[in-house]
Formats: structure tokens, C-alpha cells, sequence
């Protein structure tokens, strides 16, 4: 989600201590901002839409983080399955834990699966009961391509209790990929 504003002078944006911030949920939401020991969580101010005269004013209103603040989650490197015996490991997971997984099929010569790669270790972050993986065609022998029905690359597969429940080929622009594969999840978790 965009920080979006009504104009570009009606918020600004600030940077305060985490330390600073009076609720624990607003850190949660902002709280890789800066990375590492430097975290920092943001706050908008709202100015009121002023004139924009360069003058600070003193009574400005705090907005909560939450309601414009994107997900800032950390990254979480997916695990590569690289034979049949890896993917069923995967699937038996799945099918012991009641929790679906998602797979990538990729492959290293497709700039459209590299481009997305570090979008979907950022969207593994962001759930952390699902476990994600991905695989290079190149790779692993034709029979765990087979098992996945896979013709198309980059394809993002969604699977429960052992079974395929849906994908989404990644042919056209990233973000309209993230929001087809967490609708995928939302919609078999």
C-alpha cells in the first residue's frame, strides 16, 4: 500500500524514536524503518492542507502510523527444493501442520522471476504461518516439474493438505502479482 495524501503539502513526514512512540502496535507496523539497530518508526503530521509558507507551526495533530504506513517486514529467505524427496518433505509439512505452502517456480535465464524473487521473500515476512519455497526449473529433474503442471515460469503455486489449491502466473507487472498471490493465501489459509 502507497503512502498516499490529498496533496503534497498536506503531510509530511517524520522520523521519531522507536522508543518514543506511545503504542507498541504502531512500532510493530513501522518497525524495520532504518534497519537494524536504527529502527525507526514514522509518523505523519498533518498540517491542515496549509499555504505551504515554509512556516512551522506549533499545534500540529499526530496521525497514527497504522492507518499510512506500509509493510516494512523483514525479508525471509525462501528454501530451495531441489529434488521430489525436498517437495514431498514440503507437502508433508503442509499436510501435518494444516498450513499451506507456496512455491515459485522459477528459473534463473526469466528476468521477470528474479525481478520478483525479493518481493516474495518480503511477502514471506509478512506471513509467517506459511511456509514459502521456490524452485529453478533448470535445476531439478523433469519429474518434480511434472508433479507441478508447470509450463510457464514465473509460476506461483499455493499448496494444502498435500494438494495443489491454486497459482498465478506472473507474467505481467509485480505488484499485480503480490496482490493476486495474497489474495491467494487469503483465500486458503
Amino acid at each position: 500500500m502507497a503512502l498516499l495524501a490529498p496533496s503534497p503539502r498536506a503531510l509530511r513526514v517524520r522520523e521519531t524514536a522507536a522508543a518514543a512512540l506511545p503504542h507498541s502496535s504502531a512500532t510493530a507496523a513501522c518497525s524495520t524503518v532504518g534497519g537494524g539497530a536504527a529502527r525507526r518508526a514514522l509518523w505523519l503530521w498533518d498540517n491542515g492542507g496549509g499555504t505551504g509558507t515554509g512556516r512551522r507551526k506549533e499545534h500540529r495533530e499526530r496521525v497514527r502510523p497504522e492507518a499510512y504506513c506500509w509493510d516494512v517486514s523483514r525479508p525471509v529467505e525462501m528454501e530451495e527444493i531441489d529434488s521430489i524427496e525436498k517437495l514431498d518433505d514440503a507437502l508433508r509439512w503442509s499436510v501435518e501442520n494444516n498450513q499451506p505452502v507456496v512455491i515459485d517456480w522459477m528459473a534463473g535465464w526469466c528476468r521477470k522471476c528474479i525481478y520478483l524473487m525479493p518481493r516474495m521473500e518480503k511477502m514471506a515476512g509478512e506471513y509467517p504461518e506459511v511456509r514459502f519455497y521456490f524452485i529453478d526449473v533448470n535445476k531439478v529433474p523433469q519429474g518434480v516439474v511434472k508433479r507441478g503442471n508447470v509450463t510457464r515460469m514465473p509460476t506461483i503455486q499455493l499448496w494444502k493438505d498435500g494438494e495443489w489449491k491454486a497459482e498465478v502466473i506472473g507474467g505481467h507487472k509485480a505488484c499485480l502479482v503480490m496482490d493476486e498471490v495474497r489474495e491467494m493465501i487469503e483465500n486458503n489459509k
